[in-house]
């Protein structure tokens, strides 16, 4: 049964960068603007003033770390905001979709469930997953758009160089493009992904992620 993953979450996280500028020419992304602002720049620096109490994803792209404050939950699936309008949608510890960068990620599919909801089994078997996944360039006109980029994936566990973590490696081969290889951190005593990084977009570095 094919999953979801971003539905519900991606309208909201559409509409939380309606109406803002988009970025300029962010990291090498194919559709940027010079003569708009950089909202990780802008999340970099004003990341302090998010309100206490909420919890925070903390963020990395390139050299550039922000703080992202949780404005949206339903169950496993969150929304997270940084200034500037940088938005990041999770689903567990995968990133589902992004808002805000040069290259964004307008939606993610799964045939089958994901592999990463159960860490632990992971450790006795290696588990393949497939997904399709949609991206847009920042200003979402129609030449920038590419739906369905398929991502065929193998995911194996073992003991990360950091005691007391499994690491997770996960390689996909993705149709015209070279392999991509993601990489989560879970603690081996609950299986919880405390941090990750991830490819969220062409032209892109990974994002690396730390969850609250």
């Amino acid at each position: 049964m094919r999953r979801f993953a971003a539905l519900m979450l991606l309208p909201a996280l559409l509409a939380a960068c309606a109406g803002l500028p988009d970025p300029r020419g962010l990291l090498g992304g194919r559709d940027s603007d010079p003569a708009e602002p950089d909202r990780l720049a802008i999340a970099a620096a004003e990341s302090g003033e998010l309100p206490q109490g909420v919890p925070r994803l903390r963020l990395q792209i390139g050299g550039r770390s922000a703080s992202a404050a949780l404005i949206q939950q339903q169950g496993s699936r969150r929304l997270w905001r940084a200034p500037g309008g940088l938005v990041v949608a999770t689903d567990g510890a995968r990133v589902v979709g992004t808002a805000g960068l040069s290259t964004i990620i307008t939606g993610t599919r799964f045939d089958g469930p994901d592999p990463l909801e159960n860490p632990a089994e992971l450790l006795r078997n290696s588990a393949q997953s497939r997904r399709l996944v949609d991206t847009a360039g920042a200003s979402r006109r129609p030449e920038t758009m590419r739906f369905g980029i398929a991502f065929d994936c193998r995911l194996r566990a073992g003991p990360a160089a950091e005691a007391g973590f499994v690491l997770i490696e996960e390689r996909c081969r993705v149709a015209g493009g070279p392999a991509i290889v993601n990489s989560f951190w879970a603690e081996d005593t609950q299986g919880r992904i405390t941090h990750a990084e991830q490819w969220v977009g062409e032209g892109l570095p990974m994002m690396r992620l730390q969850f609250p």
